[in-house]
């Protein structure tokens, strides 16, 4: 079984309460999600974020093919980090912790995903030339949206 990583870094020159509050709230993964995805949550982004916290979502990753997502919230640490897993989705398996910490001038954003493929060798032989690239397109995609929300450190 092969889990791929995925790992981000993004300063930003915010205090540690504005990125909490942003990254924090799942009405914002809109924002800083690229249109053509069509992201749009189902249900359970009402309350401020809990561990066990169930939000579900439709997107369209690929090819057009619109897909029901389901994240588990599964630990929260006020505004130093929280984690997101994959209840049902895309993936075999996806692991997503997002760290915040302070910094002279701003904040460091840390993303770390574990992520398995789904299809087996099929899926391993898509991963570099599909899923891969399209994972860094959508994380630059963020980065470029936040320095566009919040300015460049």
């Amino acid at each position: 079984m092969k889990i791929y990583r995925l790992q981000k870094k993004q300063n930003l020159p915010i205090s540690v309460n504005e990125a909490w509050n942003f990254l924090s709230d799942p009405k914002n993964l809109k924002t800083i999600t690229p249109e053509y995805m069509g992201f749009h949550i189902l249900s359970g982004a009402e309350k401020e974020m809990y561990a066990g916290q169930i939000i579900q979502y439709i997107v369209t990753p690929l090819l057009g093919i619109k897909t029901k997502w389901v994240t588990e919230i599964t630990h929260v640490v006020d505004k130093k980090y929280f984690v997101d897993e994959q209840r049902f989705g895309p993936y075999a398996l996806w692991h997503h912790k997002h760290f915040i910490k302070p910094i002279e001038g701003g904040v460091e954003m840390e993303d770390i995903i574990d992520y398995k493929v789904p299809m087996g060798i099929l899926g391993q032989l898509a991963h570099p030339f599909l899923v891969k690239p399209k994972l860094e397109e959508i994380f630059n995609y963020r980065n470029k949206k936040l320095i566009e929300l919040f300015g460049e450190f």
